[in-house]
């Protein structure tokens, strides 16, 4: 495919001067984040990066930073530790020897993806460059048959597919898949796509029913041939994702560990709970989801239901962080979820996003809406610094403050979160809106323009304005290009309690909590529906049988997990301070430009000891003491903030009395 010239001029509104106005649309960058043009099934379909503007806000300088300082220097990380030189080793290009973990591919195809997107919001020169030239690198190392993984070569070929349970093979060409997709949307360059379809054509020659059996370990692969079908109308890639989750285990007679600890190798539909390693449970649920929008398959979708009300019922962080245990980096027990040994990966986090945009595409509900949002500003949004070079892999709700436990670092030798952060904000105006036969939805609140067009191929504007989430007033203007007839679906979260709407000053009835408001009538240009959010601070209890938060309270204002660190106390521990839980006993601060990057901090009244707690004995008979306390005022920040200083303790949930 001849490869087109983008064109950049301008900006997005006047706040940026990233994010430059796309190229004239095309077939290519029609598509949305998934393409679900023609998924009959989907009740929500994506809108494409390229139609949003985000303009002012909450975004826009974890966007910025994201294209001046994360993508850049991961960039210079990645050659520095050899996993670019890893596939120019292979081609003849560099003689050296191979760096880093069996799956390092996947980090500098996740890496481009993230500038694909970039590029889908408008044309840098240098990323595009820089695109084309690791490409070469990359193709030149692929075999003549079609495979292509840079640590299963060389001394390795006679192994390949022989560790299927963790080998990562079949996990980087996933990304090798998403990555070439997202840059022909973005260029309508395919030379990465044929190289990745390539190898699957190979894969698709040499394994399946009455073949060598194949299964992916860390399921990645699934999704990405789902949207490779999409891409291409080519069936067989659909067929291939179907055997893969359909499992093939048996085959290779794993073992009952291998099956927990991998998610897949086992028939998707024989799953009725969360167990094993997070992300890749998170990605096989991805999979599927994609894979019962395209066949209608129900087994499918009960599996899936169940699956989702076993995590956000019983294995969910407050900050949308999923994955308990340290060890195998997985799920634990029904309630499991401690706080300061919580592992919550970034890239779990993720995976949970993904996942409920699939599960909302299919629904229409506003459930799974919540917990894209509570996931994104929370549990995902924590996973890299405010300076953008800086990255957790972990993301735990408590913290000691010892200085030895460095949460953040620029480099791990599994690399997985930071491109995968960086893909997220890169491709983040396409979660903002959605479009079905009746109308447009509205998803997420921020500054933006929607210049897209309806079901009916009338075009229109949709104009966004708010200082969404420090502020709970949202302005929406739809602005069709003639008077239209359709129907506004507009989120109500979950989390505010009193929710107003109106429409050219008239209320509207029928809003509820957790649900989409449909608003139909035929909208002229100077029509203007006003949302008005309860932001006032909540205080949130856990179920009882989470043992760690026995006794504690989390807050939350807006879509925002708070916590306490102890920088901003007038107290020397943590450990001994109570919060005085109420309605009215917390109260939010102006926005305070200076600090954190722009912040409004929550006021909360508490008790200190008088005496340490460390002072007193390690265990005393009852009835229990009565210690002396006294009044103090606790700050709370919000948690995606935490460890953006020097160290220090870090509480999200806080022990309590009754106001």
């Amino acid at each position: 495919m001849t490869r087109r010239t983008l064109l950049g001029a301008g900006t997005y509104l006047t706040t940026s001067r990233l994010f430059a106005t796309p190229a004239a649309s095309s077939s290519t960058e029609s598509k949305g984040i998934l393409d679900l043009a023609n998924t009959s099934r989907a009740k929500v379909k994506n809108i494409p990066v390229s139609a949003v503007r985000m303009g002012t806000g909450f975004w826009t300088p974890r966007r910025e930073v994201n294209v001046e300082r994360s993508i850049p220097t991961m960039l210079e990380l990645l050659e520095e530790h050899g996993i670019v030189d890893n596939f120019r080793r292979l081609s003849g290009r560099k003689d050296v020897p191979r760096r880093g973990p069996l799956y390092t591919d996947s980090d500098l195809y996740k890496w481009m993806e993230a500038v694909a997107f970039v590029l889908q919001n408008g044309e840098h020169a240098e990323l595009h460059a820089t695109f084309d030239r690791l490409t070469d690198d990359i193709l030149a190392a692929q075999e003549p048959g079609g495979y292509l993984n840079t640590y299963w070569s060389g001394d390795r070929a006679s192994e390949r597919f022989t560790q299927m349970d963790r080998g990562h093979e079949l996990y980087c060409l996933g990304h090798m898949l998403q990555a070439a997709i997202a840059y022909y949307r973005a260029t309508g360059n395919a030379r990465l796509l044929d190289g990745g379809r390539k190898f699957v054509d190979y894969l698709a020659g040499s394994f399946g029913p009455q073949k060598r059996p194949l299964l992916t370990g860390h399921p990645e692969l699934e999704m990405a041939l789902v949207e490779l079908y999409r891409t291409t109308g080519e069936k067989r890639y659909l067929d291939l994702a179907g055997y893969l989750l359909n499992g093939d285990g048996e085959r290779l007679k794993l073992t009952p560990r291998q099956y927990s600890y991998m998610f897949s190798g086992k028939p998707f539909t024989s799953r009725t709970i969360f167990e094993g390693h997070a992300v890749r449970a998170m990605y096989a649920c991805c999979g599927a989801t994609d894979y019962y929008l395209e066949t209608g398959d129900d087994a499918f979708l009960k599996t899936l239901e169940t699956l989702w009300h076993d995590m956000a019922d019983r294995k969910m962080y407050i900050t949308g962080g999923v994955g308990s245990r340290a060890q195998g980096e997985a799920f634990g027990q029904p309630y499991e979820l401690p706080n300061l040994l919580a592992y919550t990966e970034s890239c779990a986090a993720i995976g949970n996003m993904m996942w409920n945009w699939r599960m909302l595409a299919v629904t229409g509900d506003a459930r799974h809406a919540d917990l894209i949002e509570k996931a994104l500003y929370n549990g995902v949004n924590s996973g890299m610094s405010l300076g953008g070079d800086l990255y957790c892999y972990r993301n735990p709700l408590e913290l000691t403050g010892d200085p030895s436990d460095k949460i953040r670092n620029p480099w791990y030798d599994t690399t997985c979160c930071p491109p995968n952060l960086e893909r997220i904000l890169a491709s983040l105006p396409g979660y903002m809106y959605g479009s079905s036969e009746d109308g447009i939805w509205v998803h997420l609140y921020h500054d933006s323009v929607l210049d897209w067009k309806l079901a009916n191929g009338t075009g229109l504007k949709l104009l966004q304005k708010t200082k969404y989430p420090w502020d709970g007033v949202v302005e929406i203007r739809p602005q069709p290009v003639s008077k239209a007839e359709f129907t506004l679906h507009v989120r109500i979260p979950g989390w505010s309690r009193s929710t107003e709407v109106s429409v050219n000053g008239k209320p509207v009835a029928g809003v509820e909590a957790g649900k989409y408001l449909a608003i139909r009538r035929q909208w002229q240009p100077d029509d203007t529906v006003r949302l008005e959010f309860a932001m006032e601070p909540q205080f949130v209890a856990a179920n009882p049988r989470v043992s760690d938060d026995t006794g504690k309270v989390a807050l939350q204002r807006g879509p925002l997990v708070y916590c306490l660190e102890g920088l901003d106390q007038r107290v020397s521990a943590l450990a001994d301070v109570t919060v005085i839980a109420g309605r009215g006993t917390a109260s939010a601060t102006p926005l305070q430009a200076s600090k954190l990057g722009g912040i409004i901090e929550v006021k909360a009244r508490g008790l200190v000891a008088a005496k340490a707690s460390e002072q007193e004995p390690l265990y005393f008979p009852l009835p229990a003491r009565n210690p002396a306390r006294k009044s103090v005022e606790l700050t709370y920040i919000p948690y995606y903030t935490f460890s953006n200083r020097e160290p220090t303790a870090m509480q999200v949930w806080v022990p309590y009395v009754r106001a």
